[in-house]
């Protein structure tokens, strides 16, 4: 499986007042299915449709969808790095539209104080799963697709592609025990643990590091 990310840039930042509070809210396409997207891929709206709903059943529902400031590196959420909660995200035609709170953590008030100086700001689904390739060049994402957010906050969301399609997407990540691991530190630990002789494994360990290295 692959992380995949994709960039979108027309959404809206609005704040709304409920009781004389303020909260500044991410509003817009969060994702699109049935189009070729620049970064030459395409999601079918059914795939797109089953991942989302468990999506909202298993992460907005439960007030666990979360995304972060930046170009994270990997699938996972890191919660020093939140920004925003994801509140919706509901299917209109081919698009999905999503809304956000930026949440009052370190990187949700940097992401205020950037959109208050017009700082013009997009975001990034992020998500890992297959790729199969066809004959008109694109490739087709498949329902073994799976969100890890609907929406990072990023920045120039136009940037040429190779800004998008960073080197960790070009990695395989597989489950482990419930977790997302790279495909490679989980072969390495694997080959750790089966190395039961103390002595063979005081012997294979550097061997086994630098193996690992090398690979990256």
């Amino acid at each position: 499986m692959k992380l995949i990310r994709e960039e979108i840039e027309s959404v809206d930042f609005i704040v709304e007042e409920r009781n004389g509070k303020k909260s500044m809210y991410i509003e817009g396409i969060f994702l699109q299915g049935d189009i070729q997207n620049r970064n030459g891929r395409m999601y079918p709206i059914d795939t797109l449709r089953k991942e989302v709903q468990r999506y909202n059943e298993s992460n907005i529902v439960t007030g666990r969808a979360l995304g972060e400031l930046g170009h994270p590196d990997g699938p996972t959420v890191n919660l020093d790095r939140v920004s925003h909660k994801i509140v919706s995200l509901k299917e209109n035609g081919s698009n999905f539209i999503g809304k956000a709170k930026i949440l009052n953590t370190p990187m949700g008030n940097i992401a205020k104080s950037l959109i208050d100086e017009g700082v013009k700001l997009g975001v990034s689904s992020r998500g890992v799963g297959s790729l199969r390739p066809t004959k008109e060049g694109y490739n087709v994402v498949s329902d073994d697709f799976m969100l890890s957010t609907a929406a990072d906050i990023v920045a120039d969301p136009s940037a040429p592609d190779a800004f998008v399609e960073g080197i960790m997407e070009g990695k395989d990540w597989v489950w482990d025990g419930g977790v997302l691991r790279e495909q490679q530190i989980a072969k390495t630990y694997k080959t750790i643990n089966t190395l039961v002789d103390k002595k063979q494994l005081d012997e294979s360990k550097l061997n086994i590091f630098n193996d690992f290295l090398n690979s990256l």
